[in-house]
């Protein structure tokens, strides 16, 4: 038998099959090209791969029933990547030109409603269509819940009041909902309960949270030789992270002055902006205080783990992947 990690691994890799499969020569290649370029980027296909892990903790064993829902999953995710990149102005996604960089915004925002149409039309093949009511209602309120969660972020931007609790309403939105959607889907498509599928889709939830929390702490906290990011982006482009939210809270009236005018700057030479930064969070114990909430998070999680029915063997693999999200680099 495969260890874990292999298991994740063929499943990635029979994933990345069937979607190149969905690549295409179809005319205008205007629109479809930068759909097979945008796919093609690469990424982690964690959504797509615990779709199937959750098919197939329910009998789904050669994945027939949830390809689907995997294929759904990635190419809506996808598509929000490529209007996120459009609505940052970002350059590169993924060490490559973004879509309106390599082409123009105009193509972006064209191409990209057509993959929300795709990730729909793969949705509707589903072999079996008494779970697609199911399917189509879970798809479409974890759908929305990412708009909210977009929206919010770029509301955050420009507010000075936001608070801890709605921070994190933002990341589950953002980017934990969707996690979730694809374990409640996957598990759906193989004829799960609701009640099972409904604690697949807290896993992913919580663990979405958690892992966001985590990737927020690596970047002010992580080693950028480990990490392969740049040690303080956040800090330099003043974002108000549970880091800086939880550090406010805590800081005395001195500190928190300190902080806020160090976020209300954005110099030329970044460094010593995010040394004193670090100082202040560090002060505080907020490495602490984000571990803390994240690890609670994952208790919960697994927690909503154990109770769904199904294979133990899959919710094994599940387990380990949701552990290799969380301890990935620290």
């Amino acid at each position: 038998m495969l260890n874990q990690p292999d298991q994740i691994a063929q499943l990635r890799e029979r994933f990345i099959i069937e979607l190149r499969a969905t690549f295409t020569n179809r005319e205008p290649r205007g629109l479809y090209a930068p759909i097979d370029y945008v796919l093609d980027l690469g990424g982690k296909r964690i959504r797509p791969v615990v779709a199937l892990l959750a098919a197939r903790m329910f009998g789904d064993d050669d994945l027939s029933k949830s390809m689907p829902v995997a294929l759904a999953v990635e190419v809506f995710h996808n598509f929000t990547l490529l209007h996120d990149d459009i609505m940052d102005d970002s350059p590169i996604r993924r060490g490559q030109a973004t879509v309106h960089e390599k082409w123009d915004v105009n193509t972006g925002i064209l191409s990209g409603d057509l993959m929300l149409i795709q990730a729909y039309q793969h949705l509707c093949e589903v072999p079996n269509k008494s779970t697609l009511p199911a399917l189509l209602f879970t798809f479409n309120r974890v759908a929305i819940g990412v708009c909210e969660g977009q929206q919010y972020d770029v509301d955050f931007e420009v507010r000075d009041d936001v608070t801890i609790d709605e921070y994190l309403k933002m990341i589950e939105l953002k980017t934990a909902v969707l996690l979730g959607g694809a374990l409640e889907m996957g598990a759906l498509s193989a004829g799960a309960s609701q009640d099972d599928a409904d604690h697949l889709y807290a896993f992913g939830r919580l663990t979405g949270l958690a892992f966001q929390l985590q990737d927020d702490l690596l970047d002010t906290f992580g080693d950028s030789a480990s990490t392969g990011k740049l040690q303080g982006n956040d800090i330099i482009r003043n974002k108000k992270t549970f880091l800086f939210l939880k550090a406010i809270e805590l800081l005395g009236p001195e500190g928190r002055e300190e902080l806020n005018r160090l976020f209300s700057d954005s110099p030329a030479d970044p460094t010593d902006k995010v040394v004193r930064v670090t100082e202040l969070m560090a002060s505080v114990g907020i490495p602490q205080e984000v571990a803390r909430l994240r690890d609670a998070f994952q208790a919960e999680a697994y927690a909503h783990l154990e109770a769904a029915g199904g294979s133990a063997e899959v919710k094994v693999v599940l387990r380990a992947l949701a552990e290799g999200l969380l301890q990935r680099i620290s």
